[in-house]
């Protein structure tokens, strides 16, 4: 059963929902250690993390065992401090990538687990508590609860303003939200500011190069953009597009070594590394199919710069078809967002060609297969554009480079 009887909870002891911290009615039957106040909000924090940090959270959330001497007790404890770090960083990028992915209710769960995991670590009023009240800021203004996002946004600037120790990368991150706020009320000259502020304290952490700082300039030209001011616009979705080329085409050269090389010393075929997180990757598909649509929307007065952004998306999803990290939800979420971007057959992406795909096999050949089937569309598009377009000849063989890079991985896959 999963209902709570009141005379079994010890007296003094009060039970709060995991989501939304009302007196608590039901526990999760897997771990027993996760209350709710009803079915709803139990199935929302199954479908956002619980599922997958279920068990995790049981040497967590019951007593320590006794030990025989103080450095074992020593040791337990550092052991359940590393256990909850990890979860702080897990839960962090799940809902990231919910974020990334427009999935804002199920980024909700997970981001407040990140902010109770931090606070249990680092205290109330550490400035390590700003990562996750800046998720839950930009996920209550993606579900338009802007009353909301502006509570989170107040506690998080001011833990920022009361630290003395504080990253640029943190204020990076809380201007960016600002940002996204005041575009939201649409005070765009607010937004500006805060965007502008986010591009330098990224810049100063991670480079004015750095895909770090490339979202920023990604929302302030979405602001010009919005505003019609065009020329603004292009140079900087130019900006972002060329700091994702750089990125990846480091990573794709090394592919193109590997390939040469066909093998390595273990006879295994070479495995690429994107070098990102799973919510960098949704991150770089957002920004890049946001691109792309702008791009095509103008593709006949700059072919070029849609050919560009067509081979960037290429290259990303290339590596990550190969990425030796990938898994089967990340992919699934990768088709989802194809599937957003390109008319294709839908019935590719309908559940029952998805679902012969176990969760346990991330490198099932079906998926691969899809995969590169929707990556060689990409290309094919790009070559068409650049010969319709009559673009150079070294374009063209740009692009014929990257379908025949994908053709042989086709013929050859990683297994």
């Amino acid at each position: 059963m999963n209902v709570i009887y009141p005379l079994a909870v010890p007296k003094g002891r009060r039970l709060c929902c995991e989501v939304c911290e009302a007196p608590a009615e039901r526990v999760c039957r897997a771990c027993t250690v996760t209350y709710y106040c009803g079915v709803i909000h139990q199935r929302a924090d199954w479908g956002s993390i619980h599922e997958k940090i279920c068990q995790l959270l049981i040497p967590l959330r019951t007593s320590m065992p006794f030990y025989n001497s103080e450095e074992e007790r020593q040791h337990g404890l550092q052991q359940l401090q590393q256990r909850q770090k990890h979860l702080i960083e897990f839960c962090y990028t799940v809902a990231q990538k919910y974020l990334f992915e427009g999935k804002h209710e199920d980024a909700v769960p997970a981001a407040l687990h990140s902010l109770r995991f931090r606070m249990n670590v680092h205290g109330l009023s550490s400035v390590e508590l700003v990562p996750a009240y800046l998720l839950l800021a930009e996920a209550s203004l993606g579900l338009g609860r802007i009353v909301q996002a502006e509570e989170y946004l107040s506690q998080a600037k001011w833990t920022v303003l009361k630290s003395t120790e504080c990253s640029y990368a943190t204020h990076s991150l809380l201007h960016r939200n600002l940002g996204l706020l005041y575009m939201a009320k649409e005070n765009y000259e607010e937004a500006r500011y805060h965007l502008a502020n986010d591009i330098y304290f990224a810049s100063c952490a991670f480079g004015t190069e750095h895909i770090r700082t490339s979202g920023g300039y990604f929302h302030l030209a979405n602001i010009f953009y919005g505003l019609k001011k065009l020329d603004l616009a292009d140079t900087l979705y130019t900006k972002v597009s060329e700091i994702w080329n750089n990125y990846l085409n480091d990573h794709y050269q090394v592919l193109s070594q590997a390939r040469i090389q066909q093998i390595d010393l273990l006879g295994k075929r070479f495995e690429t590394d994107t070098g990102l997180d799973e919510a960098q990757e949704a991150e770089a598909i957002q920004i890049l199919t946001s691109i792309l649509n702008i791009r095509e929307s103008t593709s006949d007065k700059a072919p070029q710069k849609t050919v560009f952004v067509l081979k960037i998306l290429v290259m990303l999803y290339h590596q990550m078809m190969n990425s030796s990290k990938a898994s089967f939800p990340r992919r699934a979420a990768c088709l989802k967002w194809r599937k957003q971007s390109l008319q294709l057959n839908s019935a590719m992406f309908c559940p029952a060609t998805l679902a012969f795909v176990p969760s346990a096999s991330p490198y099932s050949k079906k998926i691969q297969m899809l995969l590169t089937f929707l990556a060689q569309e990409y290309a094919t598009r790009a070559f068409n554009l650049a010969k319709e377009q009559q673009l150079s000849v070294q374009e063209q063989n740009a692009v014929q480079d990257l379908l025949n890079l994908i053709s042989a991985e086709e013929a050859h896959p990683v297994t």
